[in-house]
C-alpha cells in the first residue's frame, strides 16, 4: 500500500479509548491494555530539565541549547541552509494551524538537520514546535545522534521502553490541537502519539514540508548535478557490459561498480530488464541471460551528498529492427515534447500530457501505462507527481524525472528517464548522456 494512503488511513484514528492510558495499569495493576509494540506498559525514568531546572525526576535528559541547530562532522557538512528551511517549516506551520511537528527517522529528518538515526522498531521522534524542539530517541543511538545535533534530547533504554519517555516530552511540549506527523512514521509509533495527545487532530506533516522540499536552493541543485554525474559514469559502465550471454545480475554489478567509481555514497539496486523482461515497468532484476537481437532496459540511481540520481536508458544487442526503432523514436520524441513545455508557471500536467499525447499520436497510447514523472532530492521519489491530475504551477528550482515509456508485452520495453530543474529559461537536464539507440554486443 502507498505510504501516503497507509498514513492517511491511520490519521482517521484520532483517539484511542482510555483504556491506554498508562495510570489504567498503574492504578489497577494486572488490568488489561493494549500495548502496540510492547512499549506503554514498561518503565522509565528521565531526568527532566526545564530552563536549567530539575523539574521531573523520571531518568535521562540530555539537556541542549533548547534551539534545534545540526552540528556536523565530515561527511555531513553538505552547505545546506538548515536553519532556513527551519524557520520556513515554523512559517508554513503557523499559516497551517499545526503547533507540532512530530518527524520520524527518514528522509524528512535529513531534510531538516542534516542527519537521521536509523529506522527500525524503536521508536524517534524530533519534535518541532514554534519556538522549540525535542529529540526523542533510543538509548543506543543517543551518542551518535548528539555528535550531530545540540538539542534538548529524551532517551530511553530497550527494556523500558518509550512510554514515559513520550509522557514527559508531552509535559514538556504542553497540550497541542494540530501535529503534523510525518508520512513514514510506523503505525505504533503513531499510535504513542495519539495515545499521549489524545484531543489532537492528526495530519501528514507533508502539509508542512512538501511545498518546501519541492523547491531546490542552489545547493541542493549542485548536490543533484553531482549526483547525475556519477549516475552517467554507471550508465557508461552498463553499456560497456551489455553483450550477450551476460545476465541482468552482471549488468547491475557492472552498474554498482560503476557508481562506486564516481564516488557515489549509496547505490539503490539497479533494475535491469533483458528482452521481454524490459516490457516490466518495474521488473526485480534476475538471472535471465541477455540475447542478440534484443534490447536491454536498466533504471539506476545513487545518493551524492544526501542527494538523489535517477535515470533510464536503453541498450540494443546488435542491429535493431525497424519495429524497436520505431518504438524508440516515439519515446525519445516524447521526452523532447515534454521538456519543450517546462518553464515557470505552466501546471504540471501540461509536462504529461505533452509525452502522453506524442506517444498517443504515435499508436502506443494504451502501452504508455504510468506517470510521467516524479519528484527527486533528498528522496528519490517525493512531489511533485508529474500527472494528468497535477495542475500544480512549475516553479523555478523544482526538480523531477520526465520518464515516458512504451511496453509491450511478451516482446520488449522501451523508456527513457531524464532528470530536470526548472530554470528561468525552461528545463535544465542534468545528465550529458545521449538517449539515441545505443548500439551494444
Amino acid at each position: 500500500m502507498n505510504p501516503t494512503r497507509l498514513m492517511a488511513m491511520l490519521l482517521s484514528l484520532q483517539r484511542l479509548p482510555a483504556e491506554l492510558d498508562t495510570r489504567t495499569q498503574q492504578e489497577q495493576p494486572g488490568a488489561a491494555v493494549i500495548d502496540p509494540g510492547g512499549w506503554l506498559t514498561r518503565t522509565c525514568t528521565v531526568v527532566f530539565a526545564r530552563g536549567g531546572r530539575t523539574s521531573v525526576k523520571v531518568n535521562k535528559f540530555h539537556r541542549g541549547t533548547g534551539e534545534l541547530r545540526a552540528n556536523f562532522h565530515g561527511e555531513s557538512d553538505t552547505g545546506m541552509d538548515y536553519a532556513r528551511r527551519l524557520r520556513q517549516s515554523r512559517t508554513t506551520m503557523a499559516r497551517e494551524g499545526i503547533d507540532l511537528l512530530a518527524i520520524p527517522p527518514g528522509d524528512d529528518l535529513r531534510y531538516l538537520v542534516g542527519f537521521s538515526t536509523v529506522a527500525d522498531e524503536r521508536p524517534s521522534y524530533l519534535f518541532i514546535t514554534a519556538d522549540a524542539a525535542l529529540f526523542l530517541v533510543p538509548e543506543l543511538n543517543a551518542q551518535q545522534a548528539s555528535a550531530h545535533i545540540h538539542d534538548p534530547m529524551l532517551t530511553y533504554g530497550d527494556s523500558e521502553g518509550p512510554a514515559k519517555a513520550l509522557t514527559a516530552g508531552r509535559q514538556r511540549l504542553g497540550a497541542r490541537h494540530r501535529i503534523g506527523v510525518g508520512d513514514t512514521m510506523r503505525a505504533d509509533a503513531l499510535l504513542l502519539l495519539q495515545h499521549q495527545w489524545r484531543d489532537a487532530q492528526f495530519v501528514p506533516a507533508s502539509i508542512v514540508l512538501a511545498p518546501l522540499r519541492m523547491r531546490k536552493s542552489a545547493e541542493e541543485i549542485e548536490a543533484l548535478r553531482r549526483a547525475a554525474a556519477t549516475a552517467d559514469t554507471a550508465v557508461q559502465a552498463a553499456w560497456r557490459a551489455c553483450r550477450p550471454g551476460v545476465t541482468e545480475a552482471d549488468i547491475a554489478a557492472a552498474v554498482d561498480a560503476g557508481f562506486r567509481t564516481a564516488g557515489a555514497a549509496e547505490v539503490k539496486s539497479a533494475s535491469v530488464g533483458s528482452g521481454p523482461n524490459s516490457a516490466f515497468p518495474h521488473h526485480h532484476t534476475g538471472t535471465r541471460r541477455a540475447q542478440a537481437g534484443e534490447p536491454v532496459l536498466f533504471d539506476l540511481g545513487s545518493r551524492v551528498d544526501g542527494y538523489c540520481s535517477d535515470i533510464t536508458r536503453m541498450a540494443f544487442l546488435g542491429e535493431p529492427p525497424a519495429r524497436y526503432r520505431d518504438v524508440h523514436r516515439a519515446v525519445e520524441a516524447a521526452v523532447q515534447n515534454a521538456l519543450a513545455v517546462i518553464r515557470p508557471g505552466v501546471p504540471i500536467n501540461e509536462v504529461d500530457l505533452a509525452a502522453r499525447r506524442t506517444i498517443e499520436q504515435a499508436g502506443y497510447g494504451p502501452n504508455f501505462v504510468h506517470r510521467t514523472g516524479h519528484g527527486i532530492g533528498i528522496t528519490e521519489h517525493e512531489p511533485p507527481s508529474v500527472t494528468q491530475a497535477n495542475a500544480l504551477p512549475l516553479e523555478e528550482g523544482m526538480a523531477f524525472s520526465v520518464e515516458p515509456g512504451i511496453y509491450l508485452p511478451g516482446e520488449f520495453g522501451v523508456r527513457l528517464e531524464e532528470i530536470v530543474v526548472v530554470t528561468a529559461q525552461g528545463a535544465e537536464v542534468l545528465s550529458r548522456l545521449p538517449r539515441e539507440v545505443k548500439v551494444t554486443g
